[in-house]
């Protein structure tokens, strides 16, 4: 099958390429890129393409790196496409970065390059020449790193993708249309049509981890292993890639369905099985900060062990500037504080029938003078009733205090207040803030919690005070 027909094939099945495409084509200058743009070029008009090339001159090789760009600016005026050229200094641009490789930030520069002439000539596609020996140099160099399906699932056909992960106002689709083809059968090509292309020095310095699995591990592996070997990596990494699809939609679902308001139901997340947990925790992540980057599994492994056996409230950092938050049977994701501040102490003069919005806390209380009997008692811990003769003429709303004690109905003694959160789990972030309902250092209703045996009514009351706690702020003043 000739070359063409068989990239065109590739793109048929991936769907890679629609009618009327306006596609940029990376070009390095180097074989694998330079048939590519050849490929596409005899399929233009037969698919209804607009092509156009891309080559980014990284200020590094000297007057060899600008022979690269003189080669492909000239093929890309031989084939009558627009020409695009990039220069930039990658060794100026690592030593201001301070950190990182060099190979990883030569990638993110080209993405940008790629986003930014996307977005000014209105293309829809970026093409580049990834090839199935690639696509085995990747699965090799995430299995040596420790990666996960995702990673031994290595390149897509068909990518969409945000430059540097983040998130961003626009995204670019990175299609690899040889991503089925072998390096032989690309030189094979460009030799059968005497194509010239250019060859890259350093592709040879065996420093670097992807040249190093080129040169030296592939070709040891390939001597008892077979030819094949490349391609056979390939294929499994299709599979996992298929695997990889099915797991993610089954940790999406289980996602929505453990969805709460105030974050995610721990209790069913521990139900998932192992795999998806930790997809479950990647997805969260994802959503919070809309990219991955520096999440890496240790990352994870710490979020579980503090899930599955923390103590009840505790929290764990991740990257990016957050903190996984776990409350008793609650988990939840929020900004991490660089340093954290106590509540402060408030007390609200409760004046009855006037709404008392309690900001701190962000609940509202309703209170009301009603006559007996009482229609419908509280059928919940965020409304209470009390005789009001039997109460103190001023009443507060105030929260938590150290030492505080209270005397639960139907209990003999008093108890600490500390206890009694613990007891009924409350979380720490809503212990701080939490309003009581006392007088003259006397607690009588903890919301949530429960009230005192003082004032209950009877049948000798006459008026009865009822109080409810609404989430939300009122329109009232204070």
């Amino acid at each position: 099958m000739l070359l063409h027909e068989q990239v065109k094939r590739a793109i048929e099945k991936h769907k890679l390429l629609s009618p009327g495409d306006r596609v940029l084509v990376a070009v390095s200058g180097g074989p694998d890129s330079v048939a590519l743009l050849h490929i596409l070029h005899e399929l233009k008009y037969e698919l209804s393409l607009h092509l156009e090339v891309a080559h980014l001159h990284h200020g590094i090789r000297g007057e060899e790196a600008e022979s690269d760009a003189r080669f492909v600016a000239a093929l890309a005026e031989r084939l009558t496409l627009p020409f695009h050229l990039r220069k930039i200094n990658l060794p100026r641009l690592k030593s201001d970065a301070g950190k990182g490789n060099l190979e990883e930030l030569a990638r993110k520069e080209r993405y940008r390059f790629f986003a930014a002439l996307q977005r000014e000539r209105q293309l829809t596609k970026v093409a580049t020449a990834h090839t199935q020996d690639d696509q085995a140099e990747t699965v090799l160099m995430w299995f040596l790193r420790g990666s996960g399906m995702k990673g031994l699932g290595g390149m897509e056909p068909l990518h969409r993708m945000r430059p540097d992960g983040k998130s961003a106002s626009y995204g670019i689709t990175v299609i690899r249309p040889l991503l089925d083809v072998s390096k032989a059968e690309i030189l094979e090509f460009l030799n059968a049509k005497k194509l010239a292309y250019r060859v890259d020095r350093t592709n040879r310095d065996t420093r670097l981890l992807r040249n190093w699995i080129r040169l030296e591990l592939i070709p040891k592996v390939k001597e008892r292993s077979g030819a094949r070997f490349s391609a056979r990596l390939a294929h499994q990494a299709d599979l996992l890639r298929d695997d990889d699809l099915v797991l993610e939609g089954l940790a999406r679902r289980a996602l929505d369905r453990m969805r709460r308001a105030d974050g995610l139901d721990r209790e069913l997340f521990l139900k998932q099985p192992a795999a998806l947990q930790r997809r479950i925790l990647r997805l969260w992540i994802e959503e919070a900060r809309s990219h991955l980057l520096g999440v890496e599994f240790v990352h994870i492994a710490a979020m579980l062990e503090l899930i599955v056996g923390g103590p009840p409230q505790s929290r764990v950092a991740v990257p990016g500037g957050l903190e996984l938050v776990k409350e008793y049977q609650r988990l939840r994701l929020e900004k991490r504080s660089r340093k954290l501040q106590r509540a402060s102490c408030y007390s609200y003069e409760l004046h009855i029938a006037k709404p008392l919005n309690i900001r701190e806390a962000g609940v509202t209380v309703y209170s009301d003078l009603i006559s007996p009997p009482l229609a419908d008692w509280p059928d919940g811990l965020s409304e209470a009733v009390f005789d009001r003769a039997l109460l103190p003429q001023t009443l507060t709303m105030r929260n938590f205090r150290r030492g505080d004690r209270f005397q639960p109905l139907g209990m003999a003694g008093h108890k600490k207040v500390k206890e009694l959160f613990i007891e009924k789990k409350i979380p720490l972030s809503v212990r701080a803030t939490l309003p009581l309902l006392s007088a003259g250092g006397e607690i009588f209703w903890i919301p949530g919690c429960g009230r005192s045996a003082a004032a209950k009514v009877g049948p000798q009351t006459a008026e009865i005070l009822r109080i409810r706690v609404v989430p939300g702020e009122c329109k009232g003043e204070m």
